[in-house]
């Protein structure tokens, strides 16, 4: 466990560091087709430098809002808050900010940057459809998610997938709106762009979901492992996961390409159970998940 926190650590420095030298690339090349020179590189790696903070400090509220979560208080479910409390005090680490999220599906994820600085979701759909101890085991989930800091690294990934969008897109604008006309061509310039735009917009997905594949798959298995730990009671969890591969058919309200990644179970239902997208997902199967969990009581 301590070595798999060590390693989601120094993932996250290379992460960025891998993000910024793309994004410096991306400018220097636009900055030589554009005659904007190493304007454009500079421009690149602000934009690059400035995402990378946003994404650590403040990629948690971009995740929470995308889900249509909701902070709530004690008062205002007491039965969620007590559960949480406990399995912090449990797991030794601070108490998590709490959000509940409108949506008839079960399901949960965490996110922040640190520990200290950290907030789980669940689905007014787990709350109501799971028993107190598959509840407990999915909270337990997210909390050994934060423990490990899995969710720096995930809350990171997202805005690097957000940024490879926003530069496909650019690009194929300016494809058909032009840049400045270079001297050694403007119409081949224009051809140049547009190509370039072109490829980006088409391969940007399967660039984004390459980034999530990086996310290792292993992080869930020890996530299992580390909450059956918490609660003691390793069929709790095996049962939810059972619940969530019949109850979860459809797509989550608000299901998002760019967070699914974070979800315990992917949040396109059934949909990212079939072909490339299976071949794609950033969640194991869910069947072997819960024999691994059942091996363990």
């Amino acid at each position: 466990m301590y070595k798999q926190i060590d390693s989601n650590k120094r993932k996250s420095i290379i992460l960025i560091v891998l993000f910024v030298v793309i994004i410096g690339l991306v400018g220097w090349v636009f900055g030589e087709l554009t005659e904007m020179g190493y304007f454009g590189l500079i421009l690149a790696l602000i934009i690059a430098v400035l995402m990378s903070l946003y994404g650590y400090f403040s990629g948690d509220k971009v995740a929470l809002w995308t889900s249509g979560a909701k902070p709530i208080t004690k008062e205002q479910n007491p039965y969620v808050y007590r559960m949480v409390e406990n399995l912090s005090i449990t797991a030794g680490i601070a108490m998590p900010k709490i959000h509940i999220i409108s949506d008839p599906a079960i399901n949960a994820f965490a996110t922040g940057r640190d520990p200290e600085h950290a907030s789980i979701a669940v689905t007014s759909g787990a709350i109501e459809k799971l028993e107190n101890e598959e509840l407990e085991g999915v909270l337990a989930h997210e909390m050994s998610h934060i423990k490990n800091y899995d969710i720096r690294l995930m809350t990171l990934v997202i805005i690097c997938v957000g940024v490879i969008a926003l530069l496909s897109n650019w690009f194929f604008r300016i494809s058909f709106f032009g840049g400045r006309k270079s001297s050694r061509g403007g119409g081949q310039l224009q051809i140049i762009i547009m190509v370039i735009g072109l490829v980006l917009l088409i391969f940007a997905p399967i660039i984004a979901q390459l980034i999530k594949l990086a996310v290792s798959r292993k992080r869930e298995f020890l996530a299992d492992a580390s909450g059956a730990l918490l609660t003691r009671y390793p069929a709790g969890l095996a049962n939810a996961l059972e619940k969530i591969e019949k109850v979860n058919v459809e797509p989550m309200l608000r299901a998002n390409n760019s967070t699914a990644h974070l979800y315990i179970s992917n949040p396109f239902g059934h949909k990212a159970r079939k072909g490339l997208a299976k071949l794609f997902s950033t969640h194991p199967p869910v069947e072997e998940r819960i024999k691994t969990l059942r091996e363990m009581a």
